[in-house]
């Protein structure tokens, strides 16, 4: 279908969630191909321990699916999350897809539009911001590359529950972005529109940035259903998706143009 791009994030696919998998698949053999582009806003891995995992049984299917959708005439751009930095020239070669710089502007339909993973815009979360710079520095990189492909594999497993212990004590509050973040993001871009994940709170929000009307969309998760940012020149609109089936569910949040 003409005039429709879609944004999605959060993914976390792995071998723990088939279901989620599946529905993935499926959403690129058929739905995301009639559309202009897809772009993924981070986190479509649940880790990636560099390119190697591209042929990881478990990742496997779903860099051929990509590489079906992209060789099918579907643009697909990626953007790292928290859990799947590592993604490189491997990934886009392996993939066809096209990595994106955090942030990366873009024209939406004549509307300039700001893209983010969301994650560096939780400035409550210091101990998290903290350990982003850590891993985000490109000597640690470097120096975690140089390990063998199992030692990052259980590297990368063991950070993953340490991180789902810290988050469990932590007050949702500190864990969401903050509106000065936000907006100081935005105005250094010289937009009034912005597009992320990280958080897994799928909502609109409304507010006035220098006296303008500005919007910030959430996208959510794929844990219990897939979630779906769905653009036009006349509407943007968060969907679902059921994990149980290929059928689309509109759901409560219609984000008006």
């Amino acid at each position: 279908m003409a005039g429709i791009t879609r944004f999605i994030s959060d993914l976390h696919l792995s071998a723990e969630r088939p279901a989620s998998t599946e529905l993935f698949l499926d959403f690129l053999g058929r739905e995301a191909r009639q559309g202009e582009a897809l772009y993924v806003l981070g986190d479509l891995f649940e880790y990636w321990i560099g390119d190697e995992a591209a042929a990881q049984e478990e990742f496997r299917p779903i860099v051929a699916g990509l590489r079906a959708a992209v060789d099918a005439g579907l643009p697909v751009f990626v953007m790292h999350g928290n859990r799947d930095f590592f993604m490189g020239r491997g990934f886009e070669h392996a993939s066809g897809c096209r990595l994106l710089p955090d942030p990366t502007r873009i024209d939406l339909y004549g509307t300039q539009t700001l893209l983010t993973h969301g994650d560096a815009l939780c400035t409550a979360d210091t101990e998290y911001l903290a350990f982003r710079a850590v891993v985000r520095n490109p000597e640690w990189q470097r120096q975690m590359l140089a390990r063998s492909a199992p030692e990052r594999d259980a590297l990368f497993r063991n950070y993953r529950d340490l991180s789902k212990l810290s988050t469990a004590k932590k007050r949702p509050e500190i864990m969401d972005v903050t509106q000065e973040a936000v907006e100081s993001l935005m105005r250094s871009h010289g937009v009034h529109d912005l597009i992320h994940g990280h958080t897994h709170r799928p909502m609109e929000h409304r507010f006035v940035l220098d006296g303008r009307p500005a919007r910030r969309i959430v996208l959510g998760d794929w844990y219990e259903q897939g979630s779906v940012l769905r653009c036009s020149a006349k509407e943007w609109r968060l969907e679902t998706r059921p994990l149980t089936a290929a059928r689309v569910q509109s759901s409560k949040f219609k984000v008006q143009s």
